[in-house]
């Protein structure tokens, strides 16, 4: 349309000397025609993100890139999920993993892990994969540098008996891929914590170590431990068996 608009201008313009059309007139022709162009242009519909779809996941499914973290002024907001954000929670956004989704993931510097929920959207910058909650980050060692490489594998999708059966209680202080380093972090701990343990656990066919306090039938029990060890100084999380 607009095309045609202009070349019907232009041929106005070459015939105007020949048919004798003054020359004002042609002016008003011009302008009513440029005015239409400019209305044309303005009432354009503006370009339509495409949004790629949540893709489908299976358990076991990996990814390797960057992982970044999100608190404030995130914290109280509603996530893309509908979900209250809780920097608090063992939570993470991805691109197009379904909400629901459970991952565990492993900071390729020290080794740790940590299985987080998926209940957000993002990051969108190239080459990460992954933004975590502020709880996720200080467990995999991420708020400090920011930004740390990582590799998340899907461990429980939505509606999955991984997803939802998830009890009873125990504090986390520390998980790892390394058999031996697991062993020295509870060293650290001492004798004075009532069911210190190295759990080994293998999840779709990779193993971690898991350092964990006691076990417990309600939250409140499991949370009064962790306010204990965080006091002491440790990074903790409360989890569900």
């Amino acid at each position: 349309m607009i095309r045609w608009l202009l070349q019907s201008l232009a041929g106005l313009a070459a015939v105007a000397n020949p048919t004798g059309l003054r020359m004002n007139r042609l002016a008003l022709w011009i302008g009513q025609g440029v005015s239409v162009l400019f209305l044309l242009t303005a009432c354009a519909k503006p370009p339509v993100a495409v949004v790629p779809l949540p893709r489908p996941v299976f358990l076991g499914y990996e990814e390797t890139g960057e992982a970044s973290w999100y608190g404030q002024p995130f914290h109280g907001r509603q996530a893309a999920s509908g979900e209250v954000y809780d920097m608090s929670q063992m939570t993470a956004a991805h691109r197009v993993l379904p909400f629901g989704t459970w991952v565990m993931v492993e900071n390729l510097l020290n080794r740790r892990t940590a299985e987080v929920r998926i209940t957000d959207r993002g990051p969108f910058r190239d080459n990460r994969i992954l933004d975590l909650s502020l709880a996720a980050a200080r467990v995999l060692g991420a708020v400090e540098p920011g930004v740390i490489p990582v590799r998340l594998r899907v461990v429980g999708v939505p509606g999955s008996t991984q997803a939802t059966q998830r009890a009873p209680f125990t504090v986390q202080v520390a998980s790892f891929t390394s058999e031996v380093r697991a062993l020295a972090f509870k060293d650290t701990l001492g004798p004075e914590w009532e069911g210190l343990s190295v759990q080994r656990a293998e999840v779709e066919g990779h193993v971690f170590y898991r350092v964990r306090v006691g076990t417990y039938a309600t939250r409140p029990e499991a949370q009064r431990v962790a306010q204990r060890l965080a006091v002491a100084g440790y990074t903790v999380i409360v989890m569900e068996e």
